[in-house]
């Protein structure tokens, strides 16, 4: 493996790896042997120089500058440790529990108003229905009614806590007065939380049936005119976007996986990595006992909810000495198996030896500590570039 410097024009031996490079800005350049007959004075320079270039002399080393590392595209990711067992799991895409919603009125009335149609976006708390309801009203009414209580209640208080101030009345007649008022108002907050949760009607009994979620209008189930019974449903909204993964999988995984674990995903769309968020055990129908693994997507879009994917986690962790990277990470050289260890000045192709694979990502036996930084997004344009640099030199 020979040294090789990106300031030149890429030339990559794959064609879709040269477009990449080449649409990303980045460019290499070989670097040239020193003429055979330099004199004395550029021997001397280029001594003064020995140690600044000594770094890039070691076999396998690719000079990379941050801005070139940036235009590549190419990951650098820390070794992680351990490793485990994979296992398979089939799923489907499902929506989440607060991505549905069955509007139902909260008191009986005739329709008024409907506000919406199938297939509209709302936004949470939008009016779907306008109804007019004599329940309603006489709710208003007694909210009304019992604040009118209270103000009196507190009015006569003050009034009693100035007498027994001045000694005309008994300080015990302003306690009463005080104990009067406090529980008119308490039957006030009780009146106006009833009309709060019937929808805030007006004077005339008039209220909203408003969305609890931001999503699109699917169903319509009343009309103008028409009579809602209290319960009755007047309009469904569903939120496409809160989406997530469900598994089924064995018992036995219900207590190796825990929130948080991550595993590997492929849909219709490809492979994404995502994230559990949840695992119930005993959660399957009939006597099955299956585990439901539910998990969200990390930085990936999910198929329609519906769509079946499958899934790839690894558990049993081995010992915490085992070392693992992504498996695009390793590549093969010369019948060499390595990874590009960032260093100073560019990437250093390490030799390593492999174990097993799971989850994309392969277990390292030997050749890294696990301090090391690595390329792994992209790797392969390391490995195309020091394949060209071998075929130059061999001219």
């Amino acid at each position: 493996m020979a040294k090789r410097n990106f300031n030149g024009a890429l030339r990559v031996g794959a064609a879709a790896a040269l477009a990449l490079l080449v649409g990303g800005g980045l460019y290499f350049a070989m670097q040239k042997p020193a003429a055979e007959g330099r004199d004395d004075h550029a021997g001397q320079v280029e001594g003064d120089h020995a140690g600044e270039d000594a770094a890039q002399d070691a076999e396998g080393f690719v000079a990379l500058t941050p801005a070139q590392l940036q235009a590549t595209g190419i990951g650098v990711v820390g070794v992680s440790r351990g490793g485990g067992q994979e296992t398979r799991l089939s799923g489907r895409v499902e929506p989440m529990v607060d991505a549905r919603a069955v509007v139902a009125a909260s008191v009986g009335g005739r329709v008024e108003r409907v506000l919406i149609a199938p297939g509209q976006s709302v936004r949470a708390g939008q009016p779907l229905v306008s109804l007019v309801s004599g329940d309603a009203a006489s709710l208003r009414a007694e909210a009304d009614a019992a604040q009118a209580v209270y103000v009196a209640a507190e009015q006569s208080h003050r009034r009693d806590e100035e007498l027994a101030d001045q000694g005309v009345i008994a300080r015990r007649e302003a306690e009463v007065s005080h104990a009067q008022a406090l529980s008119a108002q308490s039957t006030a907050r009780a009146a106006q939380a009833r009309a709060a949760a019937a929808g805030a009607p007006d004077i005339a009994g008039r209220l909203n049936v408003t969305s609890p979620i931001a999503g699109v209008v699917t169903n319509v189930q009343v009309g103008p005119g028409g009579f809602v019974a209290q319960g009755g449903v007047v309009a469904e909204v569903t939120n496409p976007a809160r989406v997530e993964l469900v598994f089924n999988a064995p018992p036995a995984l219900a207590a190796a996986v825990r929130a948080g674990s991550t595993l590997r995903a492929t849909g219709p769309n490809g492979a994404f990595d995502a994230v559990v968020i949840g695992v119930a055990a005993d959660a399957g129908t009939g006597e099955s006992g299956a585990t439901v693994i539910r998990a969200r997507p990390s930085g990936a879009s999910l198929p329609p909810a519906g769509s079946a994917v499958t899934g790839s986690i690894v558990t049993g962790e081995a010992e915490a000495s085992g070392l693992t990277v992504p498996t695009e990470a390793v590549q093969t050289v010369e019948g060499d198996t390595v990874v590009f260890v960032l260093v100073q000045g560019g990437f250093q192709a390490t030799p390593v030896l492999t174990g097993r694979q799971a989850s994309s990502r392969t277990e390292i036996l030997r050749g890294l500590t696990g301090t090391e930084r690595i390329a792994s997004t992209n790797a392969f344009l390391l490995k195309a570039e020091m394949a060209k640099g071998e075929a130059e030199h061999g001219h």
